[in-house]
């Protein structure tokens, strides 16, 4: 169990890791810098968030860790960690399907609204750190 101590950071591989979700109290970290991108991140145990750029990027009720968050043209990948099932919404593309993958198994395919958000439910409560996976087809 790896919560992200700092809140937000750069890892040596390009991706980035942010939340902790043992926070009591509401921490933020705002204006991080990470490959030309502004990042903001707000987080505890009730609610993670992440913006980049002013526009939304991630969000989970209850608070989670996220580590290794990578974006790519075609979705998003990222390894989740929270002590409660989360309800975890994406920023993606508008009006496009996507197949989401948690614990390597697909769950189905999702479409976006006009909105671009893509919500989906983890179970994280007896599974500790579950890797999700969002690939636009």
């Amino acid at each position: 169990m790896a919560v992200v101590e700092e809140l937000l950071r750069s890892e040596t591989d390009g991706t980035i890791s942010f939340g902790n979700h043992k926070l009591a109290k509401k921490a933020k970290v705002e204006d991080y810098q990470h490959a030309g991108d502004l990042l903001k991140v707000k987080t505890c145990g009730e609610i993670t968030k992440l913006e980049k750029n002013g526009m939304f990027l991630y969000e989970s009720v209850p608070g989670t860790s996220v580590l290794r968050f990578a974006e790519g043209e075609k979705g998003v990948e990222f390894v989740v960690e929270g002590d409660k099932d989360a309800q975890i919404t994406i920023g993606l593309t508008d009006d496009k399907a996507y197949e989401v993958f948690v614990a390597g198994e697909s769950i189905g395919v999702i479409k976006t609204g006009l909105g671009g958000k893509l919500s989906v439910s983890v179970p994280l409560e007896a599974d500790g750190e579950v890797p999700v996976k969002v690939v636009q087809i």
